[in-house]
Order: C-alpha cells, then structure tokens, then sequence
C-alpha cells in the first residue's frame, strides 16, 4: 500500500537572442545577391547521468506519514526530453512506522512533447513502485505500478502542472495541482524555488488478501521553499528545503463495515538536505 512518487516538475523559458545588421548604401553599379546564410543544424541531443543522495526529516507521501527520517538517493538519465531513473528509501529506523516496507525502490520514467515550444508540454510518465520486503498477509503489496500524464505550462520564472495518475494494482486516480515559482537571489548568488502541490485519490484496493476490497481515498497539500547551491558549475549542486504537507478526509473502509479515519494522514514538516552530481 506504501507508494512514493516524484515531486514537482519544472520547466526552463530559454530566451533567443536577436541579432541586428547595420545597413549599408546601394552600390551605384548592380551588385549580385548575396549568398543565402546556411541554416544552423539542430543541436545534437545531450545525455547526462544525476546521482543524487539525499536526507529527509520524515517520510511522506501524499499527505501520509510512511516512514521516519530516512536516506533517499535517486539516479537519472536523461536524453534530450526522455528521462528515466530510480528513487529509493532506506529508514534510518523501520520500526519507527509500524508496517512500513523497508527498503523501496521507485523506478519511473517520462518524456515530453512541446505543445507551444517553451511554453507548453504534455510529460506522459510512470512509477513502478517496489517494496522488496513487503508482507502481503499484512496488507501490504511488494509492488504497484501508475502511469501518468502532466501538462507544464511555463511563463518565466513560474510552472503549473496539473498531473494525472491511475494506479493499476490499486485501481483508483489521483488527481494533482503542482505550481512552482523561482525568485533569484542574485548577491548570494542562489534563488528560492517556491512549490506548492494540491491533490486528492481515491482506490479501490489499497491493500491485499484482506477477504473484501479496502477502499482508500483522501486530500493532501504540501507547501515548500528549496535553496540550491551551485558548488561545481552544472555539475554538483546542494539544495536545502523545507515542505509543510497535510492529508485531510482521508479514509479507509474495509468491504460493508463503516469507513475509518486513516491515522498516517497528518500534518507534519520535512527537511531535506540533497547533493546533485551530474556526469
């Protein structure tokens, strides 16, 4: 039942440059054209690799706590718009959340398609989550998989992503408003990178062999500030953040029996500390 997704997404506006040619008089005597200026060939598509380690204060996960404080490093490809990678949590205590898989591996993908170049994108996507350890007589799946589909709309330094996802093992959607907006903080030489996410899912087998389908549905927001700072040139990158995140009306409800309130979906605030690599 223990799942973990991507955070947000963002988009970079690039701006062209312009160029101006000064004029000069006729020649008095008929000159030839000049020569058509040859078009510049398409920039070859990059390949990068990320690894990024990463601490977090508590693990949440759309408005549920799934875990304590914990180690979170992703690695990523990425080939021109095309990116695949895997996330993965190991708590630093697993008996802090009783039930909790330990350890989880997240392997997901995306690719964009420009809609309006620099502007607007669709980003069709999935997550394979995994829980190696994951006990299914204790209602919990060893894996689930969610294809997705976000639009990016960007205009400067700010995005908004609405984002669609269908769990299949789950069976249910959830529904998400991301909006991420960057303020530069040109003397130190970094900037504040906003987010905010809004959501709410609904599923229809949250968890297994139980004897009746148990339905899990519920809201969630989560507000953030993240600092990145650059220690090696597009290569190696810190950033430091903290999110609020809430789950509200969030409820489980086992077959006919009365639903009730799921105690994991609270109100908590999270560190994270990461250190991007890049080669």
């Amino acid at each position: 039942m223990n799942q973990k997704t991507t955070a947000l997404l963002l988009s970079a506006l690039t701006l062209g440059a312009l160029s101006l040619r000064a004029q000069t008089a006729a020649p008095a005597t008929p000159a030839a054209p000049p020569a058509a200026a040859p078009v510049a060939a398409p920039a070859a598509p990059t390949a990068s690799w990320t690894f990024t380690p990463a601490f977090a204060s508590q693990y949440m996960f759309r408005g549920v706590k799934l875990g304590g404080a914990g180690f979170q490093p992703t690695l990523e490809y990425d080939y021109d718009v095309l990116a695949i990678g895997v996330w993965s949590n190991f708590p630093f205590d697993p008996s802090k959340v009783p039930g909790q898989s330990n350890p989880e591996f997240d392997f997901y993908g995306s690719y964009k398609f420009d809609v309006v170049k620099d502007t607007l994108n669709l980003q069709p996507g999935f997550t394979f989550y995994t829980y190696p350890r994951a006990n299914r007589s204790n209602g919990f799946y060893k894996d689930t998989f969610e294809p997705n589909i976000a639009a990016n709309y960007t205009a400067g330094a700010f995005t908004l992503t609405p984002k669609l996802y269908y769990d299949m093992v789950l069976k249910g959607p959830t529904v998400e408003l991301n909006a991420a907006y960057a303020v530069p903080l040109k003397d130190a030489g970094t900037e504040l990178d906003f987010a905010a996410t809004v959501g709410s899912y609904k599923w229809t087998s949250a968890a297994p062999d139980q004897g009746a389908d148990v339905k899990n549905y519920g809201n969630y927001w989560l507000l953030g500030v993240t600092v990145p700072y650059q220690i090696v040139k597009d290569t190696q990158k810190l950033s430091v953040g903290f999110a609020y995140t809430k789950g509200s009306d969030n409820y489980l409800k086992l077959g006919n029996t009365p639903k009730a309130s799921n105690s994991g979906a609270i109100g908590r605030g999270v560190v994270t500390i990461s250190y991007a690599i890049t080669f």
